[in-house]
């Protein structure tokens, strides 16, 4: 069985999604400290006067160490949102495929893990992959300090024969740690097609055309 695992990501690039392709499970590594200048929480896209800007998920304040999955929503989050929202088109005037997503953007119900993994599924479903998810958090693992036992327990959870891991995991897995457990690791190429934010790209790209550039760039 093919599993590839990873953070859950604010409408991350193409490249996030080559993880969903040819694999038989995908995983939202959720039980992991939230990282503050990262990607969970936020991402840049083209603002009204055509300039990058960030767009940020406005959350309650959190303690260091807090994992992704005990993250909430800021009190005022539902009326500081639709003006966020406003200063881009690909999200108050959102074309083609990103409609779907700029939809579900709008309602800031649940956990803001809730909230970011309806966002991968609806892009997901945009981009015809239709990979089961699994957050890890619901795995009921042992707790372990280590992120390396801990992706060894989810794969073993999950009876995973292969792992498919993006390219920053040349620098944090030794593939022969997993051949000792029965698991083989596959890392993904440095990818070569546009970084931009995937919802910035289906604003002004055909979903196809997209899936293509995914697929191309797995080898």
């Amino acid at each position: 069985m093919r599993l590839a695992i990873m953070q859950p990501y604010f409408l991350p690039y193409a490249g996030y999604f080559r993880l969903m392709c040819g694999v038989d499970h995908f995983v939202v590594f959720d039980n992991v400290q939230f990282p503050r200048r990262g990607w969970v929480h936020r991402n840049r896209l083209l603002s009204s006067s055509g300039d990058l800007a960030w767009l940020t998920l406005p959350l309650a304040r959190a303690e260091s160490g807090t994992f992704i999955s005990a993250l909430g929503f800021h009190p005022n989050a539902r009326s500081l949102w639709p003006d966020r929202l406003a200063r881009f088109p690909a999200c108050s005037r959102s074309r083609g495929s990103a409609q779907r997503i700029a939809s579900e953007m709008k309602t800031l119900d649940g956990r803001p893990v809730d909230y970011l993994v309806r966002l991968l599924r609806a892009t997901a479903t945009e981009l015809g992959l239709n990979v089961p998810f699994t957050m890890s958090s619901a795995l009921n693992l042992p707790n372990s300090s280590g992120r390396s036992e801990r992706i060894f327990a989810i794969c073993e959870k999950l009876d995973a024969t292969i792992y498919v891991n993006a390219p920053g995991g040349r620098t944090l897995y030794d593939p022969s740690e997993f051949a000792r457990r029965g698991i083989k690791l596959e890392l993904l190429p440095d990818y070569r097609g546009n970084t931009a934010s995937i919802l910035q790209r289906l604003h002004e790209e055909p979903a196809l055309a997209i899936r293509r550039e995914i697929e191309a760039n797995l080898v």
